[in-house]
């Protein structure tokens, strides 16, 4: 565990702050990003990094010019540059006395809470013995419907996993902008940001780097989780020297994400729910339970439940609708849809337990449906 002087910081770095022009690793960039690391570790503090780059660093060996587009060929353009990567990560990190570890994710283990629980014991063993987890998404074998899509994402999400004390986004811009800075030129960074309004979101372009899959977009719906998971989060732009120390001294130019009051307090296990769990049914509720589980959090009886959708085991997590298909939220039931069904068939019998646990619902965390986890 870290003093108060001193942070758990997870550090995300994407594709173009990695590559050269050409599409090859920059050992050059890679060094700046360690040195900078390194001297985060000598002031004691906990690093993770979650790095791309693999696919850019891979695409050129295959014989390709420009960055492949089907799946095939970038999951073979990963396997040869995660390889490139973590290489020259270790051996820039034992020229500083620190060991570096690859950890390679996908979806399937942040859904499973099983594997989630694992992911999570294995960073913080790695970070308690010195070590500097480096994470990606496992390119090599991710379908598209199982991916996170990028490492904007995936960086928020294990940040609430290891529950760091800061997330860092590093990326082409120093922050966000009230308009696009390329086209506008009197378009003013934001220094802070206390809420992802509409307005915010509309301030997010759609993707600026031919090398990378992330956008501002991207990086907002990260920062939506960092937010609800009540972790201060800082955007800036990659190349500026000593960005990555003065960010987690937070000095740096760009933007800082942080609520002015958290009034969620979310748990380990209902961040799991909320962002990562992956609903395996719905459940619709009529008004009065919508009342009592938003307002009043109470729990929910079977004969609120109006209708249920797909099939579902007792301990899953189920996506919760009004009568409108207005997303609630999530819970986690204690009967299986089966049983429940018959509990609709049996709604004379006085005896029945409440269907769901209202301690495990994040009714309240808006921000856990528009995500899509």
């Amino acid at each position: 565990m870290t003093s108060d002087n001193q942070k758990r910081v997870v550090i995300k770095i994407g594709s173009s702050s990695l590559t050269s022009s050409s599409g090859d690793i920059s050992r050059r960039k890679i060094q700046r990003i360690t040195d900078q690391v390194a001297e985060l570790k000598d002031d004691g503090h906990e690093v993770v990094l979650v790095s791309s780059g693999a696919v850019a660093a891979g695409y050129r060996t295959l014989g390709f010019v420009n960055r492949p587009s089907s799946l095939p060929e970038k999951q073979a353009a990963a396997a040869i540059g995660q390889g490139r990567l973590i290489e020259t990560y270790s051996e820039l990190f034992t020229s500083h006395g620190y060991a570096a570890s690859q950890i390679l994710i996908t979806r399937s283990d942040f859904s499973d809470e099983t594997r989630y629980n694992n992911v999570r014991n294995t960073i913080n063993v790695l970070l308690e013995r010195g070590i500097v987890p480096i994470v990606n998404e496992n390119d090599t074998v991710t379908t598209d419907r199982l991916r996170f899509g990028d490492n904007d994402t995936l960086s928020a999400k294990v940040a609430g996993l290891v529950d760091s004390d800061q997330l860092v986004i590093l990326s082409d811009i120093d922050g966000l902008y009230n308009d696009d800075p390329r086209k506008n030129p009197d378009a003013e960074l934001l220094k802070e940001v206390t809420e992802i309004t509409p307005q915010i979101e509309d301030m997010a372009g759609e993707p600026g780097s031919a090398v990378g899959t992330g956008g501002m977009r991207s990086k907002i719906d990260a920062f939506k989780i960092s937010m609800a998971s009540g972790i201060p989060s800082f955007l800036g732009k990659a190349g500026v020297k000593n960005i990555i120390v003065e960010a987690v001294n937070e000095t740096a130019r760009g933007t800082y994400f942080e609520l002015e009051k958290i009034d969620i307090n979310l748990d380990r296990k209902r961040q799991w729910i909320a962002f990562n769990s992956g609903p395996e049914g719905e459940i619709l509720i009529d008004k009065n339970a919508k009342d009592v589980i938003v307002n009043e959090k109470g729990n929910l009886q079977p004969s609120q439940i109006y209708q249920i959708n797909g099939y579902f085991k007792k301990g899953s997590v189920v996506r919760i609708l009004d009568t409108d298909n207005n997303k609630l939220g999530l819970g986690v039931v204690n009967y299986s849809s089966k049983d429940l069904e018959q509990f609709q068939l049996e709604q004379t019998n006085q005896n029945a337990e409440a269907a769901i646990n209202s301690e495990s619902f994040v009714c309240e965390l808006d921000v856990a449906i528009p995500l899509g986890v």
